[in-house]
C-alpha cells in the first residue's frame, strides 16, 4: 500500500468525525433545556427518535475514532513507533469514555419513559433523576475534552517529523491540542468562562478540519518508506 493511499484511508476515517456536531451540538440543542428538568423530559420524549439517533451517532463516533487512531498508526509507524503508540493509547481512552457517556443518555431516556421499573417514583423525582443523568453525560464530555486535546499532541508531533505532510499543519494540530487541554482545565477550574474561551479558540479548532481535508485530497508525499520503523529494528 502506498503512503498516499494510506493517508487517504486515514482521511476517510477522519471524515466520520463530521458526525460530531450532530450529536454534540444539534441533538442537545433540540432536547435539553438548561436547569429545567420537566421541560427537558418533555423535549426528550417529544423528540425521542432524534435523541436515539444522537445516541447511535455518538456510539458510531467512538468506533470511528478507534478506526482513525489505527489508520494514523499505520501512517506514522515508520516515523516514530513510540509516539504512534501514544496516539493510539490516548484515542482508546477517549473512545472508551465516549461510550460511557452514551450510557448516561440511554439511562436518562429509560427514566423519562417511566413504566413499571419506576412505578415507585413520582413524576418530579423521575424528571430530576433523568436530568441528573443528562448532566452526567455533559460532565463526562467535559472530562473527555482533555483527551480530545492530548491525542493531538503526538499526532501533531508526528506530522511535523514525518516529512510527507506539511510542517505547518503539524504545528497547527499541536496548538489545537493545547487549546482543548486549556478548555478542559477551564471546565474543571472556571466553568463560567468555558463558553467564552471556546468561542475565542474557534480558529485553532479548525486544525482538524484542515488535517482531514489534506489527508483526503492531497494524501502524503511519496518517497519515504511506509514501514521505515521495521528497517530500524525493534524499538
Amino acid at each position: 500500500m502506498t503512503l498516499k493511499r494510506t493517508a487517504r484511508i486515514a482521511g476517510l476515517w477522519y471524515l466520520g468525525f463530521t458526525l460530531g456536531p450532530f450529536y454534540l451540538l444539534y441533538v442537545p440543542s433540540q432536547t435539553v433545556v438548561r436547569n429545567d428538568a420537566a421541560a427537558t423530559a418533555a423535549r426528550v420524549l417529544g423528540h425521542e427518535t432524534l435523541f436515539r439517533w444522537g445516541m447511535l451517532a455518538e456510539t458510531l463516533g467512538a468506533f470511528i475514532f478507534v478506526g482513525l487512531g489505527l489508520a494514523l498508526y499505520r501512517l506514522f509507524v515508520g516515523v516514530d513507533r513510540h509516539r504512534a503508540r501514544q496516539l493510539v493509547a490516548l484515542v482508546l481512552v477517549s473512545s472508551s469514555l465516549g461510550l460511557l457517556t452514551v450510557l448516561f443518555n440511554a439511562a436518562a431516556l429509560l427514566v423519562f419513559r417511566g413504566g413499571e421499573p419506576f412505578a415507585a417514583f413520582d413524576d418530579p423525582m423521575r424528571t430530576a433523576v433523568g436530568m441528573l443523568l443528562i448532566r452526567m453525560h455533559g460532565q463526562a464530555n467535559g472530562i473527555n475534552q482533555m483527551f480530545w486535546g492530548l491525542w493531538l499532541l503526538p499526532f501533531g508531533s508526528l506530522v511535523v517529523s514525518s516529512g510527507f505532510l506539511p510542517r505547518w499543519l503539524g504545528y497547527w494540530l499541536l496548538l489545537d491540542g493545547v487549546a482543548w487541554v486549556a478548555l478542559s482545565v477551564a471546565w474543571f477550574l472556571a466553568p463560567d468562562y468555558q463558553d467564552h474561551l471556546f468561542l475565542y479558540l474557534q480558529p485553532v479548532f479548525l486544525a482538524e478540519l484542515a488535517a482531514m481535508l489534506w489527508l483526503l485530497i492531497m494524501g502524503a508525499r511519496e518517497g519515504r518508506p511506509l514501514a521505515a520503523a521495521e528497517a530500524r529494528g525493534p524499538v
